[in-house]
């Protein structure tokens, strides 16, 4: 009789334990609200506003199938493109990245394809501008016919070298040169020669920001070859990652970001190795630090790295999209020590990942994961947010420049009794990706006398006070 009774009593515990588990996991599965899920060959996901309503989608590359511009409506994440330019299902797109080249205060699309591997490919890629007149292609104008990518490559990033408004696209390219395009009296030039840099390289992840230079530098992560980090010297580069030990020749690249891994208020460099070890580099005495352990640094078949407060704790997660095998989140504690989240959803043990992106797409100050997945097989896209149970507060930053457009490059830090934490406007593309235009902070326990300060990509900076919290707030640079 006791044994049947404390088999019993085993038996409720341990299923009380397992519901436990399963309401304290991190994330909630809300892949339901995706309209039209259907198998595909996803890659790259950018977040921009496509049809310039003041809200942000989800850009969705397909490879050999339509891309997406997925909005939040009426509960629905629903495709709201209808340009048959923009959707290009017979390319093969990978890469994403939006901001805004020809100062008219809306962000143009890139969109790389790549149809071969490495070296020549057939189709070129796409620069999308949205008009009153709808959208179109600007490399489809014989003017910049000559200038055309034919090289495959993997990533594209936003940069404003000079400072004014006006952003150039870095292409990493794969067995070929990197591009620097820039919109010129109504021209797309390549300028990559003139700023040399044009190297030829295994291209894969590149991010440009407030690195060192106080202006927009870029750091791209590369496959069979080192490393670059770019320093802005009055919009010119110069190649300074052996000096600064981020050259990382013997790893090959992928997902990374910009961070701040010690809440200190500058950015550091999170950069990820297929199948190596993942780097944490952190500036100390005028070099960058691996500060990465085990479990953190372990080896992984990984694509996309996302660095952003999910749950609104206030502390930063790492989520590393791998591909293959099971996605990894951790959270960035204090002193740069990264503790591992066991999750269950978004687990995704048998998921093909090649890309992910956040977002607040439904404004209720939660962000939203979205996954893509592909290469080598077909899946559905899988979407997340964090399954908070109390009560929070946040603050999200958007900045705007001279011109009203997304300051992408541009830092945002709260500084407050607790920290003094940076974040970078994603520029892109970590790994095929861009992530959305926001500073989003959640609100730590106890945290008072909040201030923000946004570093612009001139170098210049303004200052507030946070009056009010739970709300988007849009700083617009002053001209």
């Amino acid at each position: 009789m006791v044994i049947k009774y404390l088999l019993k009593f085993f038996l409720v515990l341990f299923f009380l334990v397992s519901i436990n588990q399963s309401k304290a996991d991190f994330f909630k599965d809300i892949t339901s609200l995706i309209d039209n899920n259907d198998f595909r060959l996803s890659y790259g996901v950018a977040v921009t506003d496509v049809n310039q309503d003041n809200r942000y989608e989800f850009v969705v590359t397909g490879f050999g199938f339509s891309n997406l511009a997925l909005s939040f409506q009426n509960g629905k994440i629903v495709n709201i493109n209808k340009n048959e330019i923009f959707d290009d299902s017979k390319r093969k797109t990978i890469g994403v990245a939006a901001c805004d080249i020809d100062q008219d205060g809306f962000e143009e699309i890139y969109f790389l394809n790549t149809d071969t591997y490495s070296g020549e490919k057939k189709y070129s890629d796409r620069l999308i501008d949205t008009t009153s007149k709808g959208s179109i292609d600007l490399f489809e104008k014989d003017i910049n016919q000559k200038n055309l990518n034919l090289t495959a490559g993997r990533s594209v990033v936003c940069v404003d070298r000079n400072g004014n408004g006006k952003y150039g696209i870095y292409v990493a390219n794969y067995g070929g040169p990197t591009r620097f395009y820039e919109l010129t009296t109504g021209q797309i030039l390549d300028l990559a020669e003139q700023l040399k840099i044009d190297k030829i390289t295994g291209g894969r992840a590149v991010v440009s920001g407030n690195i060192l230079s106080g202006k927009t530098d870029i750091f791209a992560a590369n496959e069979r070859g080192k490393n670059f980090l770019y320093y802005n010297s009055d919009g010119f580069f110069q190649d300074i990652a052996e000096d600064y030990r981020v050259d990382d020749e013997y790893e090959n690249g992928r997902g990374t970001t910009l961070t701040d891994i010690l809440y200190r208020g500058r950015l550091d460099i999170v950069t990820s190795n297929w199948n190596g070890y993942h780097r944490a580099f952190v500036l100390e005495d005028k070099k960058f630090k691996d500060i990465a352990a085990p479990t953190y640094n372990i080896p992984t078949r990984i694509r996309t790295v996302i660095s952003a407060d999910f749950d609104n704790d206030g502390y930063d997660e790492i989520f590393m999209n791998n591909i293959g095998e099971p996605n990894k989140l951790f959270k960035i504690k204090e002193n740069g020590f990264f503790e591992e989240i066991k999750i269950q959803k978004a687990y995704e043990a048998n998921g093909l990942g090649t890309g992910a992106a956040v977002a607040d797409i439904d404004e209720d100050g939660i962000l939203e994961l979205l996954i893509s997945h592909g290469e080598s097989g077909m899946q559905p896209l899988t979407m997340y947010k964090a399954d908070i149970k109390k009560e929070f507060n946040y603050i999200r930053i958007k900045p705007l420049n001279m011109f009203g457009a997304p300051a992408r490059g541009a830092t945002v830090i709260l500084n407050s009794n607790l920290r003094n934490h940076a974040k970078t406007i994603d520029a892109g593309s970590g790994y095929l990706c861009q992530m959305e235009p926001v500073a989003h902070y959640g609100i730590r326990q106890g945290e008072k006398n909040i201030s923000i300060k946004v570093i612009w990509t001139d170098g210049s900076s303004q200052s507030f006070k946070v009056k009010e919290l739970n709300k988007i707030i849009e700083i617009n640079q002053k001209k």
